[in-house]
């Protein structure tokens, strides 16, 4: 049987001089008006200008070595920083599938050609990537995609369909995972390959998909015998699968999975525990989420100290991504309860509109990013394996 383990990890110091650099800016920017916290903004909140602000600070890309733009600082010290900002409700949706898989995935399996042309252009927050995973009628089963690549002069010529793809119509580059080779009948993960393709790209059509409120962060992508050249194939042909499932710690155990909807949770403690009339069931229901918070940090926390060690924790971070997009829920639904707050989208009274987007927001939290049903799969078959 598979090992579960998730061991306590403490911050270097350095971490927290960084979080209060980190802290004074966001103060700044908030301040100033550049900026008006969000729930769910590194899903919602595309701000270029503000993410190459970031970028000039040394705050994105800090996992990538030097030669390559980055501050080769490490994921505990990244950790500080998009806690940080994510608890601030700060823009950072732009650079932030870039920072925090696609560079990895590059660094990792990408030539020397594409991390010297790419990675830079990703640390300075100039450039922008969507995840090409999920297809009309698959879900969340990665292995049974059907955009599919065909061998010409010189490359692939893509064609199909790629959904929920955050961002793609801002979005320079889509890590795509695509069909190269038939499915062997014992294995339905073999054929399949990883492609960088160009979004501006002839063949390319990028259809909104809006949410209720009519905000267009996800999208359909339609790939209609889309060229990709040889020099954009990700690591090896065929090598798809061990690919994308490497690149899925990272996507799933952040602290993004636990602090969409912080900014949320803040406002309403503050206007809460100022109330002589909360009682001991509203603390004690404050209490549980906070505790259930700081658990799920330090899970997220300890991820991170495995991912900079070079490991894949998948199933912890399968873990991690179910008990926090639930949690996430759990949030929405005790503030709606407790908070003497309407929702409101236009309202000015922060915890009307911060409760307005969770609300609008949470019915994703369980879907994006694996659903549920699939997570708890993933987690039982690899706690059962040999």
């Amino acid at each position: 049987m598979a090992r579960f383990s998730l061991d306590a990890v403490s911050l270097p110091g350095s971490a927290e001089g960084l979080r209060q650099d980190v802290r004074d800016f966001l103060a700044g920017e908030i301040g100033s008006g550049r900026i008006r916290p969000h729930c769910d903004s590194w899903l919602s909140g595309w701000d270029a200008a503000f993410s190459r602000r970031l970028g000039a600070r040394g705050w994105i890309g800090m996992t990538f070595p030097r030669q390559y733009g980055g501050t080769d600082a490490g994921a505990l010290h990244r950790f500080v920083v998009t806690e940080e900002l994510l608890a601030a409700g700060a823009p950072v949706a732009a650079h932030w599938i870039a920072d925090r898989q696609s560079g990895p995935a590059l660094l990792r399996f990408g030539t020397e050609q594409q991390r010297a042309e790419i990675l830079p252009g990703i640390a300075r927050g100039e450039l922008y990537f969507a995840i090409g995973m999920s297809e009309p009628d698959a879900g969340s089963d990665l292995a049974s995609v059907r955009t599919r690549a065909s061998r010409v002069d010189g490359g692939w010529l893509v064609s199909g369909a790629k959904l929920w793809t955050s961002g793609a119509h801002h979005a320079h580059f889509m890590i795509t995972l695509v069909r190269t080779a038939p499915a062997a009948e014992a294995d339905r993960h073999a054929g399949l390959s990883q492609l960088i393709i160009d979004l501006a790209a002839p063949g390319v059509q990028i259809r909104p998909i809006r949410l209720l409120t009519g905000e267009h962060h996800f999208n359909e992508v339609v790939l209609a015998d889309v060229f990709v050249p040889d020099s954009r194939l990700l690591g090896r042909a065929g090598d798809g699968w061990h690919q994308v499932t490497s690149e899925l710690a990272f996507e799933r155990s952040g602290p993004e999975r636990i602090l969409s909807t912080f900014p949320l949770l803040a406002a309403a403690v503050d206007q809460l525990t100022s109330q002589p009339d909360l009682g001991r069931a509203g603390k004690a229901a404050l209490g549980a989420i906070l505790g259930r918070l700081w658990v799920l940090r330090q899970m997220s926390l300890a991820i991170a100290a495995r991912l900079q060690a070079g490991e894949a924790p998948n199933i912890e971070a399968a873990v991690v991504k179910d008990l926090g997009t639930r949690f996430e829920t759990a949030v929405v639904e005790a503030v709606r309860l407790l908070a003497p707050a309407e929702p409101d989208l236009a309202s000015a009274a922060p915890l009307s509109r911060l409760l307005a987007e969770a609300i609008s927001h949470s019915p994703g939290f369980t879907l994006r990013g694996g659903t549920s049903e699939i997570l708890r799969g993933i987690i039982a078959k690899g706690l059962i394996a040999p």
